[in-house]
This record gives structure tokens, sequence and C-alpha cells, in this order.
């Protein structure tokens, strides 16, 4: 009655069949793929960083160069870089300060007269007022205004 019955065991089992082959052969030992040497790791640090052996004679001859180079520092020496550095220190609030400066904006002073103000009219002497020019304040490009306001 179900003449097909017998095709799916024997492509299952084909299937299977099949994918271990392609499975088994990825396999490789891990001695094989990853052969491990007689160095150690230092050795190979020290080999990456002077280009060659641990006692070759480049870097023999950079250690030597960074010898010369290098000076003892007394206290105050020490003291006066530190001070030169802390005034070139870059700090955000002296980036703005020092690339945008603020742009002029006089101030206007204004009196006003004494007057009557309100429904009921109610006197208000006289008094002094300032307020800037512009609405809002302006800051120079970089380099578009260097003298200080």
């Amino acid at each position: 009655m179900y003449p097909q019955t017998w095709i799916k065991p024997r492509l299952q089992a084909g299937a299977c069949l099949v994918l271990t082959l392609i499975l088994g052969g990825c396999t490789t030992d891990k001695d094989e793929l990853l052969p491990h040497g007689e160095a150690s790791m230092m050795d190979v640090w020290q080999q990456g960083s002077s280009g060659g052996g641990a006692g070759s004679s480049s870097s023999r001859t950079l250690l030597d160069a960074r010898q010369e180079l290098r000076r003892p520092l007394d206290e105050p020496t020490m003291a006066r870089q530190r001070a030169e550095a802390d005034a070139f220190t870059r700090t955000p609030q002296n980036e703005i300060y020092s690339q945008f400066k603020r742009l002029p904006n006089p101030d206007l002073v204004m009196y006003v007269f004494p007057h009557l103000a309100g429904s009921d009219p109610v006197p208000v002497p006289g008094y002094t007022t300032v307020f800037p020019m512009y609405q809002r304040v302006q800051y120079a490009m970089p380099g578009e205004r260097t003298e200080e306001y």
C-alpha cells in the first residue's frame, strides 16, 4: 500500500553517514594545528620588541642611547616643570575661553523719569536701568578677534 516507506529510513541513514564523514574530515590534532616551540613567552616578547634575540646589538644600541639622554632631576627643576605644565594644561573651560572670545556687547544705561503706572495712577519714582545693546552674547570664531575687552 505504501511502496515508498523503505526510502525514508535509507535517506536518513545516508544523510547521517554523509554528515559523519564531513565532520570527521574537519577534525585535526591540536598539536598538529598549534605546535609547541622551545621558546618561552618572555623569549617571544623580547624577540618581537627588539627585532632579534634578547641580546642583539640593535637593542643594546637603543638602550645605550636611552641611558645617554637620561638625566637626573633635582627638586627645583621638577617644581618648575610642574608649574610650566600646569600653565599649559588643557581644560574644557580654558579651551572655550581661549578659542571663542566674547564679542563686545556694550551696556546701555537708561534713566526712566518719574511717572504714573497702572489702571490706578500709582506714582513710580525715577530710576536707572542697564541693559545690553544686543539681545544675546555673541562669540567670535577662533582667530577672529584677539584683543580682550
